[in-house]
């Protein structure tokens, strides 16, 4: 349990993700996932980067019951761990392929969203449930999987949009047979993988830097909103009623 990283091939690192039962990440997790992903992409014998989770989905976001228990404390360090985890795979040294199976959900997009290339399984759902977890956030990483208008629809109404979907606007590489999934993904690492490793990282920071909206900075400021919610008492009321019967 845990987050791990092996080399299944030469130049290819693959950081794995597996927090039962659903990968919903503690803050800990978080900071753990952020610390693998930079190391692989450090690492010069590293050429491009999978990343992949065990288990049900690909991951559920942050570990709601965490909060819950720990109050503002944990709050802010779910804020401050995702942000990092985020920022990880978007400032990853070399290209980050994301192998989604499941559902990915929350701080799920928020890795998608910021990965270079998007593998997914064939019951691979994404979305963002934050209005009805009592939270905000990760807009910023959908806008880069959907156009805009979908993107708000989706976030208004806390739905979820398939894999085979995402592939209709381009964000999603290939859709493949679960089974499959890991075999796809480091497929086309392998294929990354075989171009010149100082021209790979030249080319990250190239493409990163024409980037239209700086990911970093607009994720922060939703995540000003998520901590007034927070304060304002409006994300425990609606914590406390999810899934209650009428609610």
């Amino acid at each position: 349990m845990g987050v791990s990283t092996s080399s299944p091939e030469k130049g290819i690192s693959l950081v794995t993700v597996d927090f039962p039962p659903v990968n919903a990440l503690p803050v800990a997790g978080w900071f753990a996932l952020a610390d693998a992903v930079r190391a692989a992409g450090r690492d010069p014998e590293t050429r491009c980067v999978v990343l992949t989770a065990e288990g049900r989905g690909f991951n559920a976001g942050v570990d709601i019951k965490e909060i819950q228990t720990r109050g503002h404390s944990a709050l802010v360090g779910a804020n401050r761990g995702c942000f990092q985890a985020f920022a990880a795979v978007y400032e990853c040294e070399v290209p980050v392929v994301a192998a989604v199976h499941g559902f990915c959900l929350g701080g799920g997009v928020g890795l998608a969203g910021n990965a270079d290339v998007v593998v997914a399984s064939e019951d691979a759902t994404f979305g963002l449930p934050e209005l009805d977890r009592g939270a905000l956030g990760a807009a910023t990483h959908l806008a880069r999987l959907v156009p805009p208008h979908l993107m708000r629809a989706l976030y208004f109404t806390a739905r979820t949009v398939t894999a085979a979907e995402l592939r209709t606007h381009g964000s999603v590489w290939r859709v493949v047979p679960r089974d499959g999934l890991r075999a796809a993904a480091v497929e086309l690492a392998r294929e990354i993988a075989a171009k010149d490793g100082e021209l790979l990282r030249l080319a990250k920071a190239a493409l990163n830097g024409i980037d239209p909206v700086d990911v970093r900075r607009s994720y922060r400021f939703e995540q000003g909103f998520t901590f007034e919610a927070s304060l304002s008492g409006v994300a425990d009321r609606v914590r406390d009623r999810f899934g209650k019967e009428g609610a």
